[in-house]
This record gives C-alpha cells, structure tokens and sequence, in this order.
C-alpha cells in the first residue's frame, strides 16, 4: 500500500528514517513522522477501535483529526488521534476498546 505523501492537515511527509514501534504488541516499521495511520494502513491495519455499546470496528475515517473514528491507546494514551500523530521510534500502539478506553 502506498503511503500518504502530502497530509491535508500536517503537509508534505518527510523523508524521515524507517522506525520501529509496536501494534497490539507486534513490531511493525514506519516512517518517522508520518502520520501512525499511515503507517499502520500500510501494515495492512484498517481496525483501530471498536464502538463501546456494540462493539462495531471503526478506522480512518475523516483522516484530518475531526472525527473519533482513528482514536487508539498510543503509549498508554487513550484517544490518541492516529490520523494527526506523527510517528515516533518505540511507540506503544494498542486497539481502542470504547470511548476512553485505558491501557489495555
């Protein structure tokens, strides 16, 4: 999958340096910068958490941090905006469960 190469609301993607972090508790790279989104749609991630009453899968929805539908836990912060958070070395992304979830 191809990455984003110009964000509507963060601009142009650097030309950063591939980067490890890690999903669910599985180690995935990324390029540093780009937006955590990205870099799991191109892992081939579309669920990033799942509705609170009936437990629905939501992903990108908007992609320019409007809406809540990216939301996950990220270094133990729940309803991190993933479309809009820049990419760091040895983030901790987790699925959301709910509206706040906790580190899960």
């Amino acid at each position: 999958m191809e990455r984003i190469k110009e964000h509507p609301i963060l601009g142009e993607t650097p030309e950063g340096k591939t980067v490890t972090f890690t999903y669910d508790g599985k180690e995935l790279t990324g390029i540093e910068g780009e937006p955590i989104a990205t870099a799991l749609r191109v892992a081939g991630v579309m669920t990033h958490r799942y509705t609170a009453k009936r437990h629905e899968p939501r992903g990108v929805f908007c992609a320019i941090g409007r809406c809540t539908d990216c939301v996950m836990v990220v270094d133990g912060q729940p309803n991190v905006r993933t479309c809009i958070t820049p990419l760091k070395e040895g983030m901790v992304v987790q699925t959301q469960y709910g509206a706040s979830a906790k580190e899960q």
